[in-house]
């Protein structure tokens, strides 16, 4: 027996699956509490294999293939757990029934979050579905579970992580990347990280280095697929 659901295969033009994801986006605004969102976005995952998670992660690997190895194992492994590790998580919990207790209330922050997704999934290149996918699992884990959307111990550039310190979570870059549309900073819980040993933009730099560091950190950690 499976471990894993194995669903159907989507199929369809680029344009129906937009069309699909964008009506999709509209229901799960509607969720008011963290259990109906958990259990509207289990079933929009559980329809999906681990084979896409697989290929979540061939996409990763490829996207940050420039970077330094020592860093690059660190950030592929971290990521790598995240994705097959929100997965598991889903899925048993909807098994569980878990959804069900969970009557807290949902801020207006989700539906935003909504807008946002169905913008970049159905504007972009690539696999629609893979795309969304990928903004599902960061919503549950935000929104759902109240967890950074980048899982405790993803390193950045400078050596920092996101940290969780007495049920705090901190992020180095959450306060950083507010002029980047896909990013997920704008609805993460967590909080940013003081500055003491937190990776800065350049000091008196121009709009133009500015803007090549948000574009870094947009480029290898707001994985969209």
């Amino acid at each position: 027996m499976s471990l894993f659901p194995f669903g159907r295969k989507d199929s369809g033009t680029t344009h129906d699956q937009c069309s699909q994801v964008a009506a999709e986006c509209q229901d799960l605004a509607r969720a008011t509490t963290r259990g109906e969102l958990g259990a509207k976005v289990a079933v929009l995952v559980l329809r999906h294999s681990p084979v896409d998670i697989q290929q979540m992660r061939r996409n990763f690997g490829r996207k940050i293939q420039d970077l330094a190895p020592e860093y690059r194992e660190r950030l592929t492994q971290k990521i790598n757990e995240h994705l097959l590790g929100t997965y598991q998580t889903i899925r048993l919990r909807r098994q569980q029934g878990a959804f069900g207790a969970m009557t807290e209330p949902l801020t207006p922050l989700q539906q935003s979050y909504w807008e946002m997704v169905a913008g970049q999934c159905t504007a972009g290149e690539g696999n629609v579905r893979i795309r969304f996918l990928n903004y599902l699992l960061a919503a549950f884990c935000m929104f759902v579970l109240n967890e950074p959307g980048h899982p405790v111990g993803t390193p950045f550039p400078g050596n920092d992580t996101v940290q969780l310190i007495d049920g705090i979570y901190y992020c180095p870059v959450r306060e950083k990347t507010g002029d980047v549309d896909a990013a997920l900073c704008p609805f993460c819980p967590a909080l940013q990280t003081p500055d003491i040993g937190y990776l800065r933009p350049p000091v008196g730099g121009s709009e133009h280095r500015k803007q090549e560091f948000i574009e870094q950190i947009h480029r290898y950690h707001h994985f969209n697929g």
